[in-house]
């Protein structure tokens, strides 16, 4: 099968708004059946998120409230990769200002998405560590939540429940469930790094 099939010709975009954490734009494409028009498309920052996982096969999360869609419920911890940093070293260092918990050693990545590349681009990173070490209480005092740890036999149950928050939260976990017996010291199977 040709990649040139269905695809999608862009000439340009303007940019109409423009801050840290989101920008718009109206793309100039060219749809495959030659209609052309402006296409709105909105960019986000791309995010690290850590994946911790202990001994006890529990994973490290925020239970929290996200105003926007009105939701409590389990979230991972990680945030924005400012312009300069490496999204590894994010996640670790976001992990630990949310929760107390400095990961361990050296993170492996595990995956990288677009969680709705029809409109958004929005590129995350999900990092796995391998156990953390208290450090004290948490020091970002805008992602407040309950820190626990949450035994992974929950996933599929608390994905039901609508409680794992966002696609970063879900990707990474089903993700882990899924390939975790390839993703060990193995050297099978490892996932690429980020782009």
């Amino acid at each position: 099968m040709s990649t040139e099939r269905g695809a999608w010709k862009t000439y340009g975009e303007r940019l109409v708004y423009d801050n840290r954490w989101v920008r718009l734009g109206l793309a100039d494409v060219e749809a495959p059946n030659g209609e052309r028009w402006e296409y709105h498309v909105v960019h986000l920052a791309r995010i690290a998120i850590a994946l911790i996982v202990d001994d006890e096969d529990r994973a490290l999360m925020l239970w929290r409230y996200r105003f926007p869609t009105q939701q409590w419920g389990y979230e991972l911890l990680g945030g924005l990769v400012d312009d300069g940093d490496d999204s590894a070293g994010t996640a670790a260092r976001e992990a630990a200002e949310e929760s107390g918990w400095e990961p361990v050693g050296e993170g492996q990545h595990l995956v990288t998405f677009e969680p709705l590349p029809g409109q958004v681009t929005a590129p995350v990173d999900v990092y796995l560590w391998r156990g953390a070490k208290h450090i004290g209480d948490p020091t970002d005092t805008e992602e407040v939540g309950q820190v626990e740890w949450v035994p992974l036999a929950r996933v599929t149950e608390l994905a039901q429940r609508q409680e794992l928050l966002g696609s970063g939260t879900l990707v990474a976990l089903l993700y882990f469930l899924a390939s975790r017996n390839t993703l060990g010291g193995t050297g099978q199977d490892q996932p690429a790094e980020p782009a």
